[in-house]
């Protein structure tokens, strides 16, 4: 039995090339909601719409919600893979195993390519000459492994320029936290060569780093450099307490990542354990989106062509629990990525077997604290609208809240924000943003003005059709406009409150959609037609959520200003170079992602951007 199509998608069924590929199913909206790969893209797209009654319960809703496709020709299965990975990231599909916030993983990252290398946290690895270390699966973990390994690296972490001819040095070189090359304690040789060290150790080879130390300590006691003596001393004592928490899991010294999956009604986790040189030296667990219908032996791809896809190294050997689909292709991409062999194992028995039986273990009890947690803090969201509901008098728990502030600075780059809770947690999907372009009387920053500004535009794309476009698609985005909220929040007091309502009395919404204002100095609520402000119980679940809504919308205000200052900082600072317009301005940040970005960039790599010439790309060299 088929599935019913329309004779446009029959027409485009008919033509897809028997080549190898990816596929992207489209919904009512014209989003992306599936991507897949595919050595025969007729084969496989044309499956879908026959023998419906075959196909997995997922299977069937796709189907049934899918009113277009596109797909893109490949060379080859492999490169098929590498383009799905991007494509999934990109649109990230509700019908696709996804990685929770699979974009904010950070990384520790080297600047290897500095002089003087530093040490930052990112989350965006680039071929810009550093080493990274990672992903890490929260930026806590990242933080706690800086921590302890700065006792034992004191590396640098101002950004002065380092000349070794500063006339003191910071608080850092006096606590033993940094060298002091800003003022010539270390030569440039000796620093990188520390820093070489640290990065030899966050890959494992704590043994040998450890016995360095030893070497360099005992000839520094045998020249009667004691202080220096002392100081590798206590390095190696910080190095050991790190060590000692790494525990040996293997008799070899193979490096190997050993992986396991657990779900449960529809949730699911993978568990990672990083083992160098038969040292367990750390383990990250990942949440999984999308997974709670797919067979096991399907979610582990998916998982390991993302999660691969940002590792920063990649181990000789995975140990993994079953034998997955694509095993050999994903290995073969994997041994692409490292340069060598890499082989992903399902061991049968042994210390392989052990490994995998003790990570699976870990995952499914940090799946079930995680539900619990989960749990609680669903009920306690449950409760919160229940007491939002009765305090201010709604027909009904408000299940769509959303909280407006406005962020300036003496009325330059105001901006306003927009953020959605649904059901008590936090929608980031329908996050917006909006550049207030109004200014208040006399030319001064005015908050009311502005805010009336945030409100009239959110609310009449809610009441007003858009103006029609033959020529425009319509986006996923779109429906976020014509959703009414079950309550508004703005940031101030009662004046903020007025602004809110008279806005919405402009497009006859005053009765239909409830507004209240929350006051920071007395956490109290202003709500319309009652005199003196309400204030809910210091210790409900009703106050803590409004807080924590009214946080986000400021949180959300703020970083949007900075990131409007920041660029207009860096378009100002580009457009002092001559011969640097907007347009060569936009392209260079565009190809570089940032200031310090295009100050790293060569000359052959700045004139290679489109728009620039070689004597334009030494200026910006040169000034910069």
């Amino acid at each position: 039995m088929g599935v019913n199509v329309s004779e446009r998608l029959q027409a485009k069924l008919d033509t897809l090339p028997t080549k190898p590929g990816v596929y992207l199913m489209k919904g009512t909206q014209g989003h992306v909601i599936y991507v897949g790969k595919t050595v025969n893209l007729r084969s496989r797209v044309r499956s879908y719409f026959q023998r419906a009654g075959q196909h997995h319960a997922k299977t069937r809703r796709l189907t049934a919600e899918v009113t277009d496709f596109d797909w893109i020709i490949t060379e080859n299965e492999l490169e098929a893979l590498v383009l799905e990975n991007v494509l999934i990231k990109q649109h990230r599909p509700r019908f696709n195993v996804r990685l929770r916030d699979d974009k904010t993983y950070p990384y520790i990252k080297i600047h290897w390519q500095d002089s003087f290398p530093r040490v930052t946290v990112t989350r965006r690895m680039v071929q810009d000459g550093a080493w990274y270390f990672g992903p890490y699966a929260s930026p806590g973990t990242v933080r706690q492994t800086l921590d302890g390994l700065r006792r034992v690296f004191p590396y640098l972490t101002c950004r002065r320029e380092i000349t070794g001819k500063d006339e003191r040095p910071c608080l850092y070189y006096h606590i033993q936290r940094c060298m002091g090359p800003c003022i010539g304690a270390v030569s440039q040789a000796e620093y990188r060569e520390m820093m070489g060290r640290m990065a030899r150790f966050l890959r494992g080879e704590s043994e040998d780093v450890l016995a360095d130390l030893e070497a360099r300590m005992q000839a520094a006691a045998t020249d009667w450099r004691f202080e220096r003596a002392a100081l590798y001393r206590d390095q190696i004592k910080a190095a050991r307490r790190i060590v000692e928490r790494q525990k040996v899991v293997s008799a070899t010294m193979t490096d190997r990542d050993v992986i396991a999956l657990a779900r449960q009604d529809g949730d699911a986790c993978a568990q990672v354990f990083f083992i160098r040189r038969g040292k367990l030296i750390g383990r990250e667990l990942f949440i999984l989106e999308g997974a709670g219908e797919e067979d096991e032996a399907q979610v582990m791809p998916s998982f390991l062509k993302q999660f691969y896809d940002q590792a920063a190294y990649v181990p000789p050997e995975v140990l993994l629990p079953l034998p997955v689909d694509e095993a050999p292709l994903i290995a073969e991409w994997l041994s692409a990525k490292r340069g060598s062999k890499v082989t992903l194992r399902v061991p049968r028995r042994g210390q392989g077997r052990d490994l995998v039986h003790m990570a699976m273990e870990n995952a499914t009890e940090m799946l079930a604290a995680l539900r619990k947690q989960w749990q609680a803090d669903k009920s306690k969201q449950v409760q919160a609208l229940a007491e939002l509901q009765k305090a201010l008098g709604l027909a009904a728990p408000p299940a769509r809240i959303e909280a407006y502030d406005v962020s300036t600075l003496q009325g330059h780059h105001t901006v306003g924000s927009m953020v959605v809770f649904a059901q008590g947690t936090p929608r980031k999907s329908d996050y917006r943003r909006f550049r207030v372009r109004g200014r208040g009387a006399q030319g001064e920053p005015d908050d009311y003005a502005a805010m009336r500004e945030v409100l009239r535009r959110r609310f009449r794309r809610a009441v007003e059709p858009p103006d029609e476009d033959p020529g425009r698609k319509a986006r996923a985005s779109d429906a976020v406009w014509t959703l009414l909220p079950d309550l508004v929040l703005l940031d101030g007091g009662r004046g903020q409150l007025n602004v809110g309502l008279e806005v919405l009395e402009e497009y006859d919404l005053r009765d239909t959609v409830p507004t209240i204002a929350l006051a920071k100095e007395h956490e109290e609520l202003f709500l319309p037609d009652r005199d003196e402000p309400l204030r809910l119980p210091r210790r409900s679940q009703g106050l803590f959520l409004v807080q924590r809504i009214r946080d986000e919308a400021h949180r959300f205000a703020i970083s949007s200003h900075r990131r409007a200052r920041r660029k207009a900082a860096l378009a100002s600072e580009l457009e002092q170079i001559h011969g640097i317009g907007p347009r060569r301005r936009q392209s260079l940040l565009k190809a570089f992602g940032s200031l310090e970005g295009v100050r790293q960039a060569s000359v052959e790599e700045l004139a290679a951007v489109p728009g620039m010439t070689r004597p334009a790309a030494r200026a910006v060299k040169e000034q910069l």
